[in-house]
């Protein structure tokens, strides 16, 4: 396929590409800027195939680097601004780039202790430009684009490698299931160094649509654009939906061009849905992961009401099966597409590993496809609380605690009682004026889920641990302090 940036450029050089707070930029002055950086980037040593390091937030200077390095076929490694020095020092250490790539603008205090080659864009941005520079011509469907590192693999953070194929025929996926026009606008509010942030970028290129870029999820922003603008379509956490909601003004509703809120990562209760159905807020539910290259099923618009909950029907070009059902007709969830990952980096093995004999990817997720062949999310296969004969499906829980008035997030896990047996206990945050006990929460759970789900203790904590994305990171809760209330 012809180099993404230069053919937009061409076909559609005066459409409004990226918007800022402050300015708009065409696709032809996009792609003019990127093209000078990355000639600089040339001038500084980088290379086709040259594995470099990104340390970047969502700012412009970041948006072009990203853009610049694919112009040079250059394999960019993504690194999360707010990981600590051990995690970056593994992370570098494991991919060997030749050089970190580092945004002005991001709080470097962590990466800075490190001894690693580095280069900041500012200068980059001083160097003259070299002349012999000159675009790749093509993006080869089997060339790295990008490498995500995830934490949920195995014990180390693992690299996904992921290709220009991969995100090519995701984004013609959810193009086929959104009906992407040009009149769209995608809001860009979650990191770039994420899959489902950098995505967007992808998708702006494919489907010659503006992008929204926001920078350190600014709530009251956020809403002033999708209040304001002609944003239509905007990618969020269930987390990050419910602090929109929560921020936004009584009596404000999103403008009239406004399509949907294309949500991800984990379940979304259903005291949320009531809520943007209230505001007339369209919600489609999606269901992906890194390995899979982001999303690989979602609902459409006319779906949406009829199978709430669903994470709807896998997009036209992946297979999803549900294999080892349990008890409860739920099963691991296994998919195959052209969007799954190439590899891991560094470790065939592991990867090798996550296939089965007739080429399904394994996701760890658990769920099940109902008659009309729409998928529900039951969560992580690691999260279920086996307790004696039962099952217990710890968002399916929080689902239901999440309608009280008071609560502001709830996470359960399971943990042994003094038989050893797995008991479902909850973890959460409240508002300052909230009068909840265990009595009266255990109460509320009595009349609304099976005596087995009911947590048996109610452990009220400061403040969750969170990805950039706004996901709870359950697997952290165990070393919290508490208050048992």
């Amino acid at each position: 396929m012809e180099n993404w940036l230069v053919k937009r450029a061409k076909l559609d050089p005066d459409k409004i590409a990226l918007i800022l707070e402050h300015a708009d930029f065409t696709f032809s002055e996009l792609n003019s800027t990127v093209q000078l950086f990355a000639s600089k980037l040339f001038a500084s040593g980088i290379r086709q195939n040259d594995l470099i390091a990104l340390f970047s937030d969502n700012c412009f200077n970041g948006y072009v680097a990203i853009l610049a390095l694919q112009q040079l076929g250059a394999r960019t490694i993504f690194l999360d601004t707010e990981l600590p020095e051990e995690t970056l020092r593994y992370q570098l250490k494991d991919s060997q780039p030749k050089t970190v790539l580092i945004s002005d603008s991001a709080n470097t205090d962590e990466l800075d202790k490190l001894t690693w080659s580095k280069i900041m864009m500012s200068d980059v941005l001083s160097l003259k430009r070299d002349h012999n520079y000159r675009p790749i011509d093509e993006f080869d469907e089997q060339q790295v684009a990008a490498i995500f590192y995830t934490p949920d693999v195995a014990k180390h953070d693992t690299g996904v490698i992921l290709t220009y194929g991969n995100y090519f025929y995701s984004a013609i996926g959810t193009a086929l299931n959104l009906g992407i026009n040009k009149q769209d606008s995608w809001v860009l509010s979650l990191p770039l160094f994420n899959v489902p942030g950098f995505i967007i970028i992808m998708r702006s290129l494919i489907y010659g649509i503006s992008v929204y870029l926001i920078d350190g999820f600014d709530i009251e922003h956020i809403n002033k654009v999708l209040i304001n603008e002609h944003a239509t379509i905007i990618s969020l956490t269930p987390t990050r939906l419910r602090e929109l909601l929560n921020a936004l003004p009584k009596g404000q509703r999103y403008n009239d061009k406004f399509r949907c809120i294309f949500l991800g990562t984990g379940q979304i209760d259903n005291w949320t849905l009531l809520r943007c159905n209230m505001l007339d807020i369209p919600v489609l539910q999606s269901y992906g992961m890194t390995e899979t290259t982001s999303n690989i099923s979602a609902l459409n618009f006319n779906d949406a009401e009829i199978k709430a909950g669903s994470c709807g029907q896998p997009f036209f070009t992946t297979q999803i099966r549900i294999t080892n059902i349990n008890q409860d007709n739920i099963g691991n969830i296994e998919v195959k597409s052209p969007t799954v990952a190439v590899g891991y980096l560094n470790n065939d093995k592991l990867y090798r590993q996550r296939f089965t004999d007739d080429g399904f990817f394994k996701t760890g997720d658990v769920g099940y496809l109902d008659e009309d062949n729409f998928l529900y999310l039951k969560g992580r296969q690691a999260d279920l609380i086996q307790s004696g004969d039962e099952i217990i499906y710890p968002e399916e829980v929080e689902n239901i605690y999440h309608s009280v008035n008071g609560i502001i997030d709830i996470c359960i896990v399971g943990i042994a009682d003094s038989k050893g047996k797995k008991v479902p206990v909850a973890y959460l945050t409240t508002q300052d004026n909230a009068f909840l006990t265990s009595a009266s929460l255990k109460e509320f759970g009595e009349h609304n889920l099976i005596d087995y789900q009911v947590p048996t203790e109610f452990r009220l904590i400061n403040e969750f641990p969170r990805s950039t994305n706004g996901k709870i990171l359950r697997n952290r809760l165990l070393n919290l302090k508490y208050q048992i209330i």
